[in-house]
């Protein structure tokens, strides 16, 4: 391709791409394009001896073959956080372009360019890796374990991170005469993303700077994270995200942008395109961590908490990705959702020979959840007390206030959740009905409920940026550096301009690409953050648009500001009401005014220093075949309070995505690995049981809607939550059914066999 033609996509703006212009780029782009497939290891840990390339180069249609061997020697890091000025709050820069060490079945050890797919897969599987193999380990407690293969030669024992919480004196409180312990080991798997999207992108040199286009939710960290990898200033890097088909948090990591900015300044400038299969996003993407949790909660016979323990061993696989920060904030809603005078809390990251962890949908929550929220019906079970009177009694109360994050529980949300869900689910009935059944076929209702934190204050920067500009006919377009990845952004982020300003909603039109040559800054779509986040900069922005245009209309109706008011698109005199102009007419003659020409405009960066509780619950029915060892969910309602709602719609169809996550999670996903190869065995949506519409009951989502009082309006976080107490719910559910507490997932037809056959249930 020539120089020229690259050229010309890059003036295509991001305006242009989001209205209309996208399909030229995307159709210039497949026939201009060279395309890159990556060489994954096929060992699980090893070193990288030699690679050869001969056969490969001789397939017609290859450009370029790169290796580990050409790869400039430079880690960077790969997590989407906030960049921090302080080295030590910095993510781990551990990853490579291409490995010669190798840590995982499916690392990337060497790239080919060709001019078509075709040609560029046949010369992948004709070059010839020898490895120099090493033992490795897929377990995290096994991992740590005095001579276990090592990965990182900064990180002894394997151990990326370890924290700790104490409260009071656990030792001493547990030496209190009477008390019952109550103990658990809770196990939740790996599983992956499943976006329909996969990830892709392309990149190419224009005037000496390196354009990016991605799928991706973090752009303007993966301009820094490119900019690192290149050794390169980051403003000689442009990325572009296009409106995306999800992510759920496997891209909130820089994935293959830096590999593919890397390559097209191998190939002198020219357009390098690198689209991931369905097979290499389960394995060479990102995964969710597993995490193996042990908890001890010491009780009174009348069900006070004495003492309790929480301990936690993230698999975090090859690399460090997100890291630490996921089993942390797992951890961190241990003491806090069920308090308690007397905790000891730890948290391990371990690193194992399996596909690195990252973010994903919850944020280390749905394993908290599984963990707390199964141990908690396992404590009622313990003392005899009915499990939804237990929780009402033990539950955060209103009025805590967090000493980390400063957040409060303002309202009675917990018991207002509850009583929602109960009364759809008619729990009580059907509780005392289900109880006591010996049939083959049983039925059987369960609880669970959640905590979430907004956004990432004060862990980590937060703050937003928006630009708005009026335009000659009265309506405005406004920009957000957060992302619209298929969840309703846009729309919520258009509802809440039109707000700030004073203009009907159909007079706004978001820019919805990100494009970090054009876009105000925004670290993007994750922490359930947006409508929080975003809600500071767009009401900031909104309102110093408004000063600007009622400072012009005082200057064109010759009334103060004070008289003045914006609504309906209308610039209006409170006194009487009476509309003195619309704001098309005024934006006309402020523009062409040959006297004083003014672009009515206004940007603003918010700094947000706050966070937000986000609770509710998960109620779940189940029908359970002992002898066939099946579970059938029957029904399923989610109550969330979020805040006030600013798209009811919207809100809704969130919550039904999480619970479908929520569902999978928590009866049939799992990624499997081959114990003797490290082999990852069912990276494919035919193997990997990927929950379905076939799975699924009437998906019920409802909310109490509790404005937060820190937030302009009056929302908190609805994105992840949904993910979160769903999978528990149905494990508490099976409980009530059987008897039989469930300690890991997926629950699927092998787990209960074993356990039916250990509760004496089924016998061979």
């Amino acid at each position: 391709m020539s120089k020229s033609v690259g050229r010309s996509i890059t003036r295509v703006d991001a305006y242009e791409k989001a209205t209309g212009r996208a399909k030229y780029v995307d159709d210039l782009c497949d026939r201009s394009a060279l395309i890159a497939k990556v060489k994954h290891s096929t060992i699980a840990h090893g070193y990288v001896k030699s690679v050869d390339t001969a056969e490969a180069e001789q397939v017609p249609g290859v450009v370029k073959i790169l290796t580990c061997f050409d790869a400039p020697d430079r880690p960077f890091p790969t997590a989407g956080h906030p960049w921090s000025m302080d080295p030590h709050h910095q993510d781990v820069a551990d990853r490579m372009l291409l490995n010669r060490h190798v840590r995982y079945y499916g690392d990337d050890v060497a790239v080919v360019v060709a001019e078509d797919e075709v040609a560029a897969a046949q010369a992948v599987r004709l070059i010839k890796v020898e490895y120099d193999e090493l033992p490795f380990v897929l377990d995290p407690q096994e991992a740590m374990k005095p001579g276990a293969p090592q990965l990182h030669e900064k990180y002894p024992g394997n151990v990326l991170a370890h924290t700790d919480i104490r409260r009071g004196d656990y030792e001493k409180a547990i030496q209190e005469p009477g008390l019952i312990k109550v103990e658990g080991w809770y196990d939740t798997p790996t599983v992956q993303h499943c976006h329909i999207e996969n990830h892709g992108c392309y990149a190419y040199e224009d005037s000496g700077r390196i354009v990016v286009v991605s799928s991706t939710q973090i752009p303007h960290i993966v301009r820094r994270v490119v900019g690192q990898a290149l050794g390169i200033p980051w403003g000689n890097v442009r990325v572009i995200k296009p409106y995306i088909g999800g992510g759920f948090g496997n891209k909130q990591d820089a994935l293959y942008e830096p590999l593919c900015a890397w390559l097209t300044t191998q190939l002198g400038g020219r357009l390098v395109k690198l689209e991931c299969s369905r097979e290499e996003t389960f394995v060479s993407n990102r995964v969710r961590h597993a995490i193996r949790t042990h908890i001890i909660s010491w009780l009174r016979p009348d069900g006070t908490f004495v003492a309790r323990k929480f301990e936690a061993f993230s698999n975090q696989g090859a690399y460090a990705s997100h890291g630490h920060g996921i089993v942390a904030k797992g951890m961190g809603a241990f003491p806090q959702l069920y308090p308690c005078g007397n905790v000891e809390c730890d948290s391990w990251t371990v690193f194992t020979n399996r596909p690195a962890a990252g973010a994903m949908r919850g944020y280390g929550i749905p394993q908290a959840m599984f963990a707390g929220e199964s141990h908690i019906e396992d404590v009622a079970r313990a003392l005899g007390q009915d499990p939804i009177a237990f929780r009402r009694a033990h539950l955060m109360p209103v009025g805590y206030v967090d000493p980390f994050s400063k957040n409060e529980l303002y309202t009675d949300t917990f018991n207002q959740c509850m009583d929602k869900g109960m009364a759809y689910m008619d729990f009580a009935r059907k509780q005392k009905e289900y109880q006591n059944q010996t049939g083959p076929v049983r039925r059987g209702v369960g609880c669970a409920v959640f905590w979430y934190n907004t956004a990432v204050w004060p862990i980590s920067m937060e703050s937003s940026s928006c630009r708005m500009v009026l335009n000659q006919d009265g309506s405005l377009q406004f920009q957000t550096g957060e992302t619209e990845i298929g969840q309703g952004c846009d729309t919520a982020y258009s509802q809440m301009v039109a707000d700030a300003v004073g203009v009907p909603v159909e007079m706004v039109h978001v820019v919805s690409t990100q494009d970090t040559d054009v876009t105000p800054y925004g670290t993007g779509a994750y922490a359930s953050r947006q409508t929080y986040i975003g809600g500071f900069s767009i009401m900031q922005t909104g309102m110093a648009l408004r000063e600007r245009i009622l400072n012009i209309a005082k200057e064109q109706t010759r009334m103060p500001v004070s008289n003045l008011d914006i609504v309906d698109g209308n610039i209006v005199r409170k006194t009487d009401g009476r509309i003195l102009k619309s704001l098309g007419d005024l934006a006309m003659e402020a523009l062409y005014s040959v006297d004083h020409s003014q672009h009515i405009t206004a940007e603003t960066t918010a700094q947000i220093r706050t966070n937000a509780y986000s609770f509710g619950c998960s109620f779940a029915e189940v029908e359970v075949d002992i002898p066939m060892c099946k579970v059938k969910l029957v029904d399923l309602v989610n109550v969330h309070d979020c805040g006030t709602l600013i798209n009811p719609q919207l809100a809704e169809a969130q919550v039904h995505g999480g619970m479908s996550m929520a569902i999978g999670y928590g009866l049939s996903e799992e990624l499997k690995f081959d114990e003797k190869t490290g082999r990852p065995l069912n990276n494919n949506l035919l193997d990997y049981k990927l929950s379905t519409f076939m799975d699924h009951p009437h998906l019920e989502g409802e909310f109490v809607e509790n404005p937060e009082p820190t937030s302009p309006y009056g929302t908190k976080a609805l994105g992840e939550p949904p993910a979160c107490s769903g999978a528990p719910a149905i494990r508490n559910a099976i409980l009530n059914a059987t008897g039989v507490s469930i300690d890991r997932c997926p629950i699927t037809p092998h787990v209960l066999y074993a356990e039916f056959r250990k509760a004496g249930l089924i016998r061979d």
